[in-house]
Order: structure tokens, then C-alpha cells, then sequence
């Protein structure tokens, strides 16, 4: 019995190998995707924490808005309160240098010479005998490279004036300096090395911290070109700065640099580090003399970028889990509970030969276990994958850390168990039915549906114009309601995907949503929409043939040719695949409307009239691809076999 039992085991693999592979494959896809595209924004979080922890940022900046700034005992309580390396003081001026003939707006940063917050990576350096060094910002899209060896004259008496400006103050009186005393407040600056701060990342332009009303929102993140940029930052000692007439001309400290002695509570997306900087910040209120705006993480624009379209990838991913693992699991519960109905006469006999329910439910549960298992292993590597790639295009708006090697896994694990439990719930569900059903009875095949007009037989004037071929086909499709239905919600909800995928295509493309890592994500909800789209159709359409090959074998015996039998199946997979696209066009508003709504971007007004077009395509592009595949499967059927089977 056992060598019996075995056979019958291997036999429902070798006979449902297609079935075995479509499973794997949908599997493959959903969880890929969803894991895939979740996993990207937690290497970012990952990733950004690791490297704010290693550059040991500031999560503080605070900007003195006293005339004084900041005084030594202000300086010396917050050391007290954070430790003497957390705290260091600068500041930070705004100024129009000529570089190349040309005036260029640059942000002059004078630090002191013990430098322990924001550290940066160098990127070049070389050795230089300049009296006075400075390290330049590397350029990106709108910074300006400046090479080394660069020289630059600084005239101090703008620079103070500028720097009294900004601290509400009247301007130095310069107009009774001699020109013989105008050299006492030059310097000439050499580029001696290139830099890479971590608080200035985005490669599309850095606002200015002066106004804090310039500070991003939600309103303004995508609107960079409205709020004021930067063309280079130059970092260079406070003692550059010329002391003339004692230190009546020497600025005071305006800027100062916190990061807090507690790494380990640094995460910079979560909402427990966002609470700590609000508690330490009430806590600096307290403390300090000096009135003072703090710009931390969540102010700083290439930081609230990269958060911002973190979260909005995040957002899509929650819903895209919700839609691909809807459809997924209807297509799985349908491939196993169908497969269950074709293996009756197999249970009644196993069941005659007195195997228990639970060995013959157990060939069928590791049936889906493989599948879902093999799949759910393969959409973990193409998740890994997925997340690496989006990582990197994000890299194309940011100068992105190094990746982490952590990966958080929960969108994959929830992902691949909403699947495994839907396919092992269907498989018990249907075992225990036949269970409860006689042997006699199961050896019998179901009955056939009782024939009946079909909705569009009751419309004479439309139905009488079709051939006898197109009727006999409209009559399969709508015969089975619920196979229909299914069909078509799973069409209809791919259809869905891949117009909510060019609509978010087309915003980034021409709507000016300049996101370039939202315009790869959009290209790839396409991508996997239409490979599902493929799963879909052949998945279901392999069923349907597996359940009507006598019905094939009879009409090739009729004298069909091959050309005729593949057309009277895939009259009906277009059938099926055009009123899944007509149906999913309102799937397609919602999922519009959604994704929008997700991004707070764009709107269903905007979206292009040729994404309406493009969609069907590509859902008829899958659906070619897959009746070519499914071409061998029907004319290839064995005729003898399938006439002796028992109806």
C-alpha cells in the first residue's frame, strides 16, 4: 500500500507539473515585488542610520538669533549636558564669490579647529603648503565642482557685513579705512581637499538653513526651484578670520553643532528618535541664555527628501500588497481546489483501499507546500535583487551611504504567509468535502452544468449576428459564472495595476514629479503588473484546457486542424482577457486615484490620454505571449486517452 500510495504521489506531479509551475511563478512574482520594493525602503533606513552613526552627525544645528550668538556659557552647558566632543560651534555665511568670471552664490562655513560633529568623507585631497586651507562640497547636479588647487580672495569687510546682517546687526563702518589698510581684511583660501558632508546628500540643490520658513513640507518637497539654493559650500577654520582692532571685528559664535551621546537610540526614520530630538530640544530651550531656531534631521532638505519618497514608496507598498496578494491568492485557491475536483476518481479509489483523510489530504497539502515553498525561496532572492536595484536608481537624486547588509524581512514574511495559508486553507477546505462524500460517488464525474441560455442568447438582435463558432465559445465563457467572474476580477485587477503604473509613469515622465527612484517604481509595478497579468491568463486557461481535453480530443477527431482547435480555446482566453480589460478600467481609476492619493501627487485629470490606450496593449501583449505558450499544450493532446476517460 505504501509502494501504491508513493506512486499515486509522484503521479499528481508528473500529471500537474503546469499547474505545480504556475503556482511557483505567481508566488515568484507577488512576494518578489512586494518584498522586493518593502525591502528597499528599509535598506535606506538601515542604511542611512549605520552611516549617520559612523559620520556622527549633528542632530542638532542650532542658529543663534541673538546679536551675540552664542556665549561661552551657553557653549559650556550643552557640553555639560552632552559631553565636551558632542557640542562644537561655527558659523556660517552666504556670500557672492566669483568663480571663473562668473558670481556664484556659496555658503562660507568657519568651524573651529576640533571638529568631532558631522564628520565628512574626503573624497580627494593633495598636499598643499596654502597658508589658508579650505575644503570644498563635491559638486552634483547643482553644486559646483570646485578642483583642487582652486584659489579664492575672500574681502572680509562683505563677509562681516553680510555676517552682521544676518544677526540683525548694523553693518561694520568701513568707509574711513585707508585703501593702504584694505589688505589687512583680505585672505586668499586655497581648495586643498574635496568633501562629502552628510547633511548636504541631495544631488539636486541644498536650500538655505537661514530662513527656517524655508524649511520643506509635504506642499513644497517636489518644489526645490522655489525655495533658495546653493551653488558651493566651503568649509574652512575660524582662523581665516582676520582679527583687526582687537576682537571688536570677530563675529560670535552663531552656529552650534550637537550630536547626541546616545547612538544607539539614533534611527533615522522612526518615530521614537523623532520624540527624543522633541524632548531634547525642550530640554536646550531651557538650558540656554540665547534665543535660538534648531534645525534638525527632519528640516533638512536632502534628509526630508529622501524620507519623504521613502515613505511614499512605503505607502505604495502597503497597497500593492493588499492588490497583488488579492489576486494572487484568488488564483491559487482556484488552481488547488480545481486540480482537488480533477482527482476525485484517485480519492475514491485511495479511499476504497482504506487510506485515511489525512494521507490522502496530505499529498495535496505538500503539493502546495513545494510550490508555495520553491516560489516563496525564489521571491526572496528576486526581493534581495529588487531592493539592491531600487537602492541604486536612488542613487541617480542622492549620494546614497553604502548599503546595509541587514535586511528587514517583514513585508516578505507576511506576503509569503498570506499565500501559503490561503493555499493550505483551500487545499483542507476542499480535502474535507470530498471527505464527507461517498466513494461511489466521487468515482462518478460531477455532473455537467444543466444547459442553459446564456444572457446574450436573450438578445436575438445581437446574438443572431454571431457565427456558430463565435456562439459556441460566448456559451464556454459564460457557461460557469463563477469561473468567469474569477477570471475576470483577476484580469481586471492586473489590468488595474498596469494603469496605475503608467499613470505614475506618466507623472514622472511629464507631469514634473521629479523623482527619479518613483519613476523606476512605477516602470516596475508595469513590469510585474504584466508578468502577473501572463500568470494569470495561462494559470486559469491551463485549468480550463486540463478540464476539457475529452471536449478538445473530440473535436480534433471531428476533423479539426490544428489551427481550429487553438482558436476555439483562444477565442475564448481573448474573450475572457477583453472583458477583463474593460472592467478593469474602473479597477484602474481606483488604483489611479489610490496611488495618487498615496504620493499626494497628480491627479485623474492629468494623467495622459494615451495611458488609457497603452494599458490594453499591454494586457493583450501578456496575453499573446502566453497562447503561444499554451499552443503545444492543446494540439499536443492525446486523443485516445482522453475519449476513453469517463464522463
Amino acid at each position: 500500500m505504501v509502494k501504491t500510495y508513493l506512486k499515486t504521489l509522484v503521479r499528481v506531479f508528473k500529471k500537474h507539473y503546469a499547474r505545480f509551475l504556475s503556482v511557483i511563478f505567481m508566488v515568484l512574482i507577488s512576494v518578489g515585488f512586494i518584498s522586493g520594493i518593502g525591502g528597499a525602503v528599509n535598506k535606506i533606513d538601515s542604511s542611512m542610520t549605520d552611516y549617520y552613526k559612523a559620520q556622527n552627525v549633528s542632530d542638532f544645528i542650532l542658529k543663534s538669533t541673538a546679536q551675540d550668538g552664542f556665549t561661552a556659557s551657553d557653549v559650556e552647558k550643552a557640553r555639560s549636558l552632552y559631553g565636551e566632543d558632542a557640542v562644537n560651534t561655527g558659523m556660517s555665511v552666504d556670500v557672492d564669490l566669483e568663480i571663473d568670471g562668473e558670481k556664484r552664490l556659496f555658503r562660507l562655513c568657519f568651524e573651529d579647529e576640533k571638529r568631532t560633529v558631522n564628520l565628512r568623507e574626503k573624497k580627494d585631497a593633495t598636499d598643499s603648503d596654502a597658508e589658508y586651507a579650505a575644503s570644498a562640497e563635491e559638486g552634483d547636479n547643482k553644486l559646483v565642482s570646485l578642483p583642487l588647487g582652486t584659489e579664492i580672495e575672500l574681502d572680509f569687510r562683505d563677509i562681516l557685513s553680510r555676517l552682521a546682517e544676518q544677526e540683525g546687526e548694523d553693518a561694520p563702518d568701513f568707509s574711513m579705512i585707508p585703501p593702504a589698510m584694505a589688505g589687512m581684511f583680505k585672505r586668499r583660501v586655497t581648495v586643498t581637499e574635496t568633501v562629502l558632508s552628510p547633511l548636504t546628500f541631495g544631488l539636486d540643490g541644498e536650500p538655505s538653513y537661514l530662513n527656517p520658513a524655508d524649511t520643506p513640507t509635504p506642499e513644497t518637497i517636489n518644489e526645490a526651484n522655489s525655495l533658495i539654493t546653493l551653488d558651493g559650500i566651503i568649509y574652512m577654520s575660524v582662523d581665516v578670520i582676520p582679527v583687526v582692532f582687537g576682537n571688536s571685528l570677530l563675529p560670535k559664535a552663531g552656529d552650534m553643532y550637537i550630536a547626541l551621546p546616545d547612538r544607539e537610540r539614533f534611527n533615522a526614520f522612526s518615530k521614537g528618535y523623532a520624540n527624543y530630538i522633541e524632548e531634547q530640544e525642550s530640554v536646550l530651550k531651557s538650558e540656554l541664555e540665547a534665543e535660538f531656531e534648531a534645525i534638525t534631521l527632519s528640516k533638512n532638505y536632502s534628509f526630508y527628501s529622501l524620507k519623504s519618497y521613502g515613505e511614499k514608496v512605503m505607502g505604495l507598498t502597503a497597497f500593492l500588497l493588499v492588490v497583488f496578494l488579492f489576486i494572487t491568492g484568488l488564483v491559487v485557491q482556484s488552481n488547488i481546489s480545481r486540480l482537488m475536483e480533477e482527482e476525485r476518481s484517485q480519492i475514491a479509489c485511495l479511499r476504497t483501499l482504506g487510506y485515511n483523510a489525512f494521507k490522502i489530504v496530505f499529498k495535496y497539502v505538500l503539493f502546495v507546500m513545494l510550490a508555495t515553498g520553491i516560489g516563496g525561496v525564489g521571491a526572496y532572492f528576486v526581493g534581495l535583487g529588487l531592493s539592491a536595484l531600487i537602492y541604486g536608481v536612488f542613487g541617480y537624486s542622492f549620494v546614497m551611504p553604502p548599503m546595509a547588509a541587514s535586511m528587514r524581512i517583514w513585508f516578505y514574511l507576511v506576503a509569503f504567509a498570506v499565500i501559503v495559508v490561503t493555499a493550505l486553507l483551500s487545499t483542507f477546505l476542499s480535502g474535507a468535502r470530498m471527505m464527507h462524500e461517498k466513494p461511489a460517488n466521487l468515482l462518478r464525474p460531477k455532473a455537467p452544468k444543466s444547459g442553459r441560455k446564456v444572457i446574450l442568447e436573450r438578445i436575438p438582435l445581437l446574438w443572431n449576428r454571431f457565427s456558430f463558432k463565435y456562439k459556441s465559445s460566448l456559451r464556454n465563457v459564460l457557461r460557469y459564472r463563477s469561473r468567469f467572474i474569477m477570471t475576470l476580477v483577476a484580469v481586471a485587477g492586473a489590468m488595474g495595476l498596469v494603469l496605475a503604473g503608467l499613470a505614475l509613469l506618466d507623472m514622472c515622465l511629464f507631469g514634473n514629479f521629479g523623482s527619479t527612484s518613483i519613476m523606476f517604481l512605477a516602470a516596475v509595478i508595469v513590469v510585474f503588473a504584466g508578468l502577473l497579468t501572463a500568470v494569470v491568463i495561462y494559470t486559469l486557461t491551463n485549468i480550463n484546457i486540463s478540464e476539457r481535453e475529452r471536449e478538445i480530443a473530440t473535436l480534433m477527431v471531428l476533423g479539426y486542424h490544428d489551427k481550429e482547435v487553438a482558436g476555439y480555446i483562444y477565442r475564448e482566453i481573448y474573450i475572457n482577457t477583453a472583458v477583463g480589460i474593460a472592467v478593469g478600467y474602473p479597477f484602474g481609476l481606483l488604483f489611479i486615484w489610490a496611488v495618487f492619493k498615496i504620493i499626494d501627487f497628480g491627479s485623474l485629470a492629468t494623467v495622459g490620454w494615451y495611458v488609457w490606450l497603452i494599458a490594453p496593449f499591454v494586457t493583450l501583449l501578456f496575453t499573446f505571449l502566453v497562447t503561444l505558450i499554451l499552443r503545444r499544450k492543446i494540439v499536443k493532446i492525446d486523443m485516445n486517452n482522453s475519449l476513453k476517460a469517463i464522463e
